[in-house]
């Protein structure tokens, strides 16, 4: 059982046996679906136990398949809809749409290096995966459109988060002010040490004395603690999201090792969990 707050920002819910997680914030609008998957209710085995769904790790190809139809079955959709990503920790997003559904499960991808998926059809599933980097989600109730990206440190960094909002704006006419967003289930700061190359980073992008306080803290040994929580909510912020409308996780991969899963933890013997979103 993962434990979030009094008033959680995700719920924990189980579905045909599968138990996932679920934004209460992004599902009361009533025009998504949504789920970031856990380890429970898959097909896999050993370190893939047991909802691995990463075709590129070593699984059996028919385990990760039929962990595609379990999902499909709690989101109501088929492994058809799935539209995913090609992470390669760019801040690369792209337009999808009907033309797409299947690559990346059923069907090759015919395109690389895409960390971020942003469409305004109804029907696909967009899809991206995690075992410790930051899940963004992105809801339009005005235009009717929707994102998803994942952002690591080098992603975090470099703004992944307003990238993709750029681009809804750009393709679709969104708003900053009307967008629902969602940081997701990510290694925490007390779990996530970094080397003082990575916090020089950090420090050279928010600038402000505020913001760094909050997103690093110096260790003894010399290294750093890193909220990625923290930097994409200051960057959500940035970007023109309301605050009231960031949907901030509380839940850590690596703290939870036993239901997600997390490549610090596991030491890179694991599989991938999903994001997943589309419009209905």
């Amino acid at each position: 059982m993962i434990r979030s707050g009094e008033k959680p920002v995700l719920e924990e819910k189980e579905k045909n046996g599968i138990t996932f997680l679920s934004f209460p914030a992004l599902e009361k609008t009533g025009m998504v679906r949504q789920l970031f998957s856990t380890r429970a209710g898959g097909v896999s085995e050993g370190i893939f136990s047991s909802m691995n769904l990463s075709f590129t790790r070593g699984d059996n190809k028919e385990h990760v398949l039929e962990n595609y139809r379990r999902i499909a079955g709690v989101l109501d959709c088929d492994i058809t809809d799935f539209v995913c990503s090609d992470q390669t920790h760019t801040t690369n997003v792209r337009v999808v749409g009907k033309e797409d559904a299947g690559k990346g499960v059923v069907k090759e991808k015919d395109y690389t290096d895409v960390d971020g998926l942003i469409t305004n059809e109804p029907g696909i599933v967009l899809a991206t995966f995690y075992a410790d980097c930051v899940p963004l989600y992105f809801v339009d109730p005005v235009k009717k459109a929707i994102g998803l990206s994942h952002s690591g440190w080098r992603g975090t960094v470099n703004r992944m988060g307003a990238k993709t909002i750029e681009l809804m704006k750009k393709t679709y006419g969104s708003d900053p002010a009307d967008l629902l967003t969602a940081i997701g289930p990510s290694i925490c700061m007390s779990c996530y040490e970094v080397g003082s190359e990575v916090a020089e980073e950090f420090l050279k992008a928010f600038p402000k004395e505020t913001e760094q306080k909050e997103i690093l803290k110096k260790k003894e040994n010399g290294k750093y603690l890193l909220n990625l929580w923290k930097a994409n909510y200051f960057i959500m912020k940035e970007a023109g999201v309301k605050e009231e409308n960031i949907s901030v996780t509380d839940i850590c991969t690596c703290c939870n090792g036993e239901l997600l899963f997390s490549h610090r933890k596991s030491q890179g013997k694991r599989g991938n969990l999903g994001a997943f979103l589309g419009l209905l």
